[in-house]
């Protein structure tokens, strides 16, 4: 018996340890995706920026290493994120994603600055572009990858946040569920969102400065870049220090969690209840009211019954759970929106 016990202690070992590539497959997928094409989109524009003079196109370039660069911090991140506990970190490694993501705000805000001083510089000194065509045509194959890119992060939004929406619906969803989203998912996003903003005001600036006498567009849409690189450093750097001190859950994942408990009929109450997010799972923690008069096998039987129905959930990454004797008391009150 001690022989096939140690086994299949072996083979339960065997099964938890993390792979290279078991841990790769569950890395962010938007972040991986994002590294990829704003590597490739801030090398074109780069040697753009170098062939014809574009203050817009060396700010739009700046902004795009600085999204592959952070994006591929994230990506790595994401998938430390995923390791199993160990003895030495029995809590795991889920906020590993937040301090990755937190070197990602560090890199977004010096290209800021670089971008921004850039900008001030070509409102001094304007100077001409050349090179129209090339500038139009990449900053339209810029839109659109950023644009493919940031779809990628929306219906990763609806999904991490298990809502339902399809079409052009998806888009209203996501900035709706953006806040329950993974980090990862959150700085795709966020800095899509503002690349895409940022390509549309190069080209802008592009086509009048080159149509036009009004060369002073250049310094400002390079300045109004750097800006918007700036309210996404604020606003990623924000979430993930909120991250990293710990986070409620949102007021439907609270619900969802209060529906799954009551589900089972012995449950009179949650006398008190804490879900703490990290990352994209949640840590659960109750106490739960159950009816008068059963035994204490009975009422342990209740308590794994309700654990286990709680961890049938993928998001729900660990639960523990106390019982107690009905008190008379209702207790349970979900917390209010927006708290």
């Amino acid at each position: 018996m001690s022989k096939r016990w140690r086994e299949l202690c072996k083979v339960e070992s065997d099964r938890n340890k993390d792979s290279f590539w078991s841990l790769l497959k569950k890395g962010n997928t938007s972040s991986a995706t994002a590294a990829v094409g704003n590597t490739a989109v801030a090398i074109v524009k780069g040697v753009a920026a170098v062939m014809t003079g574009s203050g817009a196109m060396f700010a739009s370039t700046m902004h795009s290493i600085a999204d592959a660069v952070n994006q591929g911090f994230v990506f790595a991140g994401s998938v430390l994120a995923e390791k199993k506990p160990t003895p030495r970190f029995p809590t795991g490694f889920g906020r590993v994603i937040n301090l990755f993501c937190m070197i990602a705000v560090i890199v977004v805000t010096v290209m800021a600055y670089e971008t921004i001083r850039e900008g001030f510089h070509l409102l001094a000194h304007p100077s001409e572009s050349h090179g129209f065509w090339i500038n139009f045509i990449i900053l339209l194959i810029s839109i659109g990858v950023d644009g493919f890119v940031l779809h990628k992060a929306m219906k990763e939004i609806v999904h991490e946040s298990r809502s339902e929406a399809k079409g052009f619906a998806i888009v209203a969803a996501a900035f709706k569920n953006v806040g329950r989203a993974a980090p990862p998912t959150r700085l795709v996003f966020y800095e899509d969102l503002v690349a895409t903003t940022g390509a549309f005001l190069a080209l802008i600036a592009v086509v009048v400065t080159s149509l036009t006498s009004f060369t002073l567009l250049d310094g400002v849409s390079t300045i109004l870049i750097g800006l918007l690189m700036v309210a996404v450093a604020f606003r990623v750097g924000y979430d993930n220090m909120v991250g990293l001190i710990g986070v409620a859950a949102p007021r439907e994942v609270e619900e969802k969690v209060a529906q799954l408990i009551f589900s089972h009929g012995e449950v009179t109450d949650i006398y008190s209840m804490r879900i703490l997010q990290e990352g994209r799972y949640y840590h659960v923690e109750g106490l739960i009211e159950l009816k008068r008069g059963m035994t204490l096998a009975e009422a342990d039987d209740i308590k794994f019954k309700v654990r286990d129905t709680l961890l049938l959930d993928p998001a729900i990454a660990d639960v523990t759970i106390g019982i107690i004797e009905d008190n008379g008391v209702r207790n349970w009150q979900p917390q209010e929106a927006g708290v």
